[in-house]
């Protein structure tokens, strides 16, 4: 975008102001969908973080590590927060929070059972705005549980639509928006809408309430931050750390005040220490308790209350203002500040949908836009101070300090970071995050770099180098795609900066990240022979066994996913090395050292060395495992899996120009070639220009990847109507049988959801398509293309007779992976399979939801509903076919 352009988009301009979260990022979508149920709220013995705190508890009970709400937001330590809580006047409480299930109540592992679209929002939340689907019969919480709970992991989930709630459109419309008049001036509105055919009674309970910082013992939290109510309309907010604000609402019925303390009589029979406890204004709506509230107008959590009948098929709206300003009439302006803010969100958009004609591909893209920007939040874990305890509570029980996260005490974190899903995985995941950058970065390149330079910081990643995975255990091994991510997120930016790069951010993290691959190296080269084995890897029931432990066989593995991932960890390095080293020489050395490794890699997967060990099968043309067992034999573990295509993420274009500017590197390169043959035979096509006098580096020469290629392409095999699964199709009738202590460990070919207990059937990589792994083949076969060119060319599908080039066929890919969202021939969108409701009612089918996973035949989705966090990807292929096509023309 060029200066002119940002001087005339006002959200650009905002966005120029600062990088940090402060300034017109201070306030934001910060709080979590889900706090109950996290590792950082279990102070149990057992270490079972969902049993420790659970939905029924949570309305009761002062969280130590962050706060949830429903469409909340928060200054940017999350020390002022605001919500919304509903009542249909059916339920027996107030809908204060989105509703699921535990995995011990589910047949599929914990889900959300809700319904509710992030439909816009800008990098900045000066606008902001989603639906949330309430029933006006009461809410079936007892029946979900009791029908999930007899399912088998053969059968589906039981979902909120299945219980028949919103069968005669019986439920409300509740749109939720936020428009920033300034800085700390926050424009709240929500739009309550009756779809049902009869008028329904509805309380709407805007929430204002500090993080509770004062009931730990620590002497800086000591003084207590006040809420004041004046009249019915207006509450004083006072912090002392983030400062004095008014709350003003239009037209409110009266205020209720109680404390943000945990009800102790209530959750553990012991004395009370608060007349109003954080479940005062529940009890005194549901309950009639005139004495769980403050009649003083007190308090550190309070609702504005509201009480109204909607008409049939009518709406009401509400308007409050959020600001540290005493302006005279706070709603002046209202509806021409919130219009501004629109229009200047579509604004924004505009440049970077640029060439999208299709209104629905562009609604998609920017509904995934605003899911990941909606999926920012506050995430607080202290790990030293959580072990040892607070020193106003209870001593933790004997042993916590060596458990649960123990060998991470200096990891502290205070950070608005970008979440996988608020409500199913409200805490950072490492590798996920690496895939929420390319989306991010389109929007604010700032914060998606900021996002991958936080994690290797000092008090995230280990003293050893490893980069904590998630808080679950953080010494789990995610896939190293950080250098990849770094790289494409510094691409992006260049673009957007008309060719100019942010080398400082690239040596910023070079360092950092050089220390996590020396930490792969030293710890995953089981034997030093460049095979990696790796542990979990993010796929969570892939393989034969559970990675993330020791091999019940004994023995060890050589795994083709994390040797490949490696592979592809070294050329990600080679080529920032090269890009730093246009600006500082001195990085030629790392290019060079990070070629060399790559040779040494590709030779241990090409079968070189004293043990001529193979991860590549000759008769079936494929990239396995090795067990290594405890008596010296090997085997391959022959499952065809996603594990077996990732060597082809291992691949690198140089461009001439790129060489004749490094002409130390060049001569290195030239110098181990001539004086080492055996490595020069493994990257033979280096001496071979391709397209536009271009040089290759892949751990795949020419006909394993056509292999490969022909496989992955093979609708009986990898290619789904959707996209590549993660299982072939293959395993279907051909089930692989491993023999071991007399019985027999069966893998199947499972499209759906997991079918097995492995991971806790959350999640299933046994055939189900992920879009992290999708956008991984797009990007290699984009790279591929560039080097053979035009010329070269494959069959697409296998089989079909029909030939083209890589690039196309990565196109073909990506077409079929928009093909989830978008209404097939017969008008339905696969990923809302069987429910009729989603795919014909336009209140409905007109929001995306951007699931975890797919399925690998009917393209259903699955999992988590709303990760955009990786599944956001779309917007960036559709940013991509948009691309093409223009270029095209």
């Amino acid at each position: 975008m060029s200066e002119r352009e940002v001087e005339t988009n006002a959200e650009k301009a905002r966005l120029k102001l600062r990088t940090d979260n402060k300034g017109w990022k201070k306030w934001g979508p910060y709080l979590t969908d889900r706090q109950w149920g996290t590792v950082r709220e279990d102070y149990s013995q057992s270490g079972y973080a969902w049993g420790s705190t659970n939905h029924d508890m949570a309305r009761s009970k002062a969280y130590r590590w962050g706060e949830e709400g429903i469409g909340g937001i928060s200054d940017n330590k999350q020390h002022i927060c605001f919500a919304f809580s509903f009542w249909n006047h059916k339920d027996r409480i107030l809908k204060e929070r989105y509703f699921g299930l535990t995995p011990a109540e589910s047949n599929h592992g914990e889900d959300v059972k809700e319904i509710y679209y992030y439909q816009d929002a800008t990098p900045t939340h000066s606008y902001q705005k989603m639906l949330y689907k309430y029933p006006q019969k009461a809410f079936p919480y007892e029946k979900i549980i009791a029908e999930s709970k007899k399912r088998s992991r053969l059968e589906p989930e039981y979902e909120l639509i299945d219980t028949g709630v919103f069968d005669n459109d019986d439920y409300f419309d509740i749109t939720i928006e936020y428009a920033k008049a300034d800085e700390q001036d926050i424009l709240i509105k929500v739009t309550v809408e009756n779809r049902s055919k009869e008028a329904a009674p509805i309380t709407v309970l805007p929430t204002i309430w500090f993080r509770n910082t004062w009931s730990w013992g620590y002497e800086n939290y000591k003084e207590k931050p006040t809420l004041k109510g004046i009249g019915n309309s207006h509450i004083e907010v006072d912090h002392k750390l983030v400062g004095h604000f008014n709350l003003y609402a239009e037209n409110a019925k009266n205020i209720l005040f109680c404390d943000n303390k945990t009800n102790y009589e209530k959750l553990y029979g012991s004395p009370a220490q608060s007349l109003y406890a954080k479940d005062g204004i529940n009890d005194y709506i549901i309950n009639k308790k005139r004495l769980s509230i403050n009649p003083e107008s007190l308090g550190t959590k309070a609702s504005v209350h509201y009480d109204d009948s909607i008409p049939a098929q009518g709406k009401k709206e509400y308007r409050l203002r959020f600001t540290n300003t005493n302006p005279e009439d706070a709603f002046e302006d209202f509806d021409a500040l919130f219009q501004k803010r629109i229009e200047e969100a579509d604004e924004f958009y505009a440049p970077i949908q640029k060439g999208v004609t299709d209104e629905n591909l562009k609604s998609i893209q920017r509904q995934a836009y605003a899911g990941m920007l909606w999926t920012k939040q506050w995430y607080y874990y202290n790990v030293y101070e959580w072990l040892k305890g607070d020193p106003a509570k209870p001593k933790p029980e004997r042993g916590r300090n060596e458990g649960r996260n123990s060998s991470w005490k200096h990891l502290y974190t205070s950070n608005i970071l970008s979440m996988p899903d608020k409500w199913e995985y409200p805490w950072f995941a490492a590798w996920d995050l690496a895939f929420h950058t390319l989306p991010l970065a389109r929007l604010d390149p700032d914060f998606a770099k900021r996002q991958l330079l936080v994690i290797l910081r000092e008090y995230y990643m280990h003293p050893n180098g490893q980069i904590p995975a998630y808080e679950w255990s953080f010494s789990d091994v995610n896939p190293p795609v950080h250098a990849w991510a770094t790289w494409k997120v510094y691409e992006i930016d260049k673009e957007a900066n008309g060719g100019v790069g942010d080398t400082v951010f690239l040596e910023r993290i070079f360092h950092k990240l050089l220390l996590n691959f020396t930490w792969w190296v030293n710890l995953k080269d089981e034997n030093g022979n460049n095979i990696f084995g790796g542990g979990f890897l993010g796929m969570d029931n892939i393989g034969v066994f559970d990675r993330s432990y020791d091999l019940p066989t004994g023995g060890h593995l050589e795994q083709a996913d994390g040797t490949g991932w490696m592979a592809m960890y070294c050329l990600n390095m080679l080529r920032i090395s090269c890009e730093i080293s246009l600006k500082n020489p001195v990085y030629q050395d790392m290019a060079s050292k990070f070629f060399e490794h790559f040779l040494h890699i590709s030779g241990a997967m090409q079968s070189l060395g004293d043990n001529h060990i193979s991860l590549w099968d000759e008769t079936d043309e494929f990239y396995y495992d090795m067990l290594h067992k405890p008596n010296g034999d090997a085997e391959l573990l022959k499952i065809r899996s996603m594990v077996g295509l990732i060597p082809l993420f291992a691949v690198e274009v140089l461009t001439p120009d790129l060489l004749e500017k490094l002409p130390l590197f060049k001569r290195r390169v030239e110098w181990i070639l001539k004086n080492r043959p055996d490595l020069a035979n493994l990257v033979s096509s280096w001496f071979v220009q391709g397209e536009g006098e271009t040089r290759l580096l892949s751990t795949l020469r020419g006909h394993r990847m056509k292999m490969i290629l022909k496989r992955m392409f093979d609708e009986e095999e990898f290619l789904s109507d959707f996209g590549v699964r993660s299982m072939s199709k293959y395993h279907k009738e051909n089930p692989y049988k491993f023999k071991h202590d007399g019985g027999i460990i069966q893998v199947d070919y499972a499209p759906a959801e997991a079918t097995g207990d492995m991971f806790g059937g959350n999640s299933n990589w046994r055939g189900p398509i992920w879009f992290p792994m999708n956008y991984l083949i797009l990007d290699s076969l984009e790279k591929f293309h560039n080097y053979y060119g035009k010329e070269f060319k494959v069959e697409f599908p296998t089989n079909s007779g029909n030939k083209m080039t890589l690039k196309e066929a990565s196109k073909g890919v990506a077409r079929r992976l928009l093909a989830l969202f978008i209404p097939d021939a017969e008008k339905k969108i696969p990923m809302y399979g069987e429910y009729e409701k989603f795919q014909k009612d336009e209140l409905f089918n007109k929001n995306n939801l951007f699931f975890e996973y797919f399925d690998g035949d009917t393209g259903k989705g699955l999992g988590a509903n709303h990760q955009t966090g990786w599944t956001g990807l779309i917007a960036e292929i559709i940013w991509h076919l948009n691309k093409e096509e223009e270029e095209e023309e």
